[in-house]
């Protein structure tokens, strides 16, 4: 197992490592949501999903996707474009209620 990391790993080009490093990128960011929906959770005893949880979601499946599109991988591509859907609306549906806040803020006296 470890020849055939070590083989991969003098196998990568420049461009190669890049994707791997965007690749990295995009777990990291898909992590924190958890990480941060955890402490959210803690802190208030019960579970919740902060509202960054989306916002995480969003920039991992973006990096995620655009690292599937390069390695070409049908199913991960599919998986990340649904994804991608559901935190998107999510994302609205909050900018939706802020702006509809603020108009009822400004209409009272």
């Amino acid at each position: 197992m470890l020849s055939g990391f070590a083989e991969w790993w003098n196998d990568l080009t420049a461009v190669e490592l890049g994707w791997v490093l965007i690749g990295f990128a995009g777990q990291a960011l898909f992590m924190m949501r958890f990480v941060f929906q955890w402490l959210h959770s803690e802190r208030a005893r019960r579970s919740i999903v902060p509202e960054i949880f989306w916002y995480f979601s969003l920039g991992g499946g973006l990096t995620l996707l655009a690292y599937a599109i390069h390695r070409a991988d049908p199913v991960f591509i599919a998986g990340q474009a649904t994804g991608l859907f559901i935190y998107s609306r999510n994302i609205y549906f909050i900018w939706r209620e802020k702006r509809q806040s603020k108009s009822l803020q400004g209409r009272e006296p």
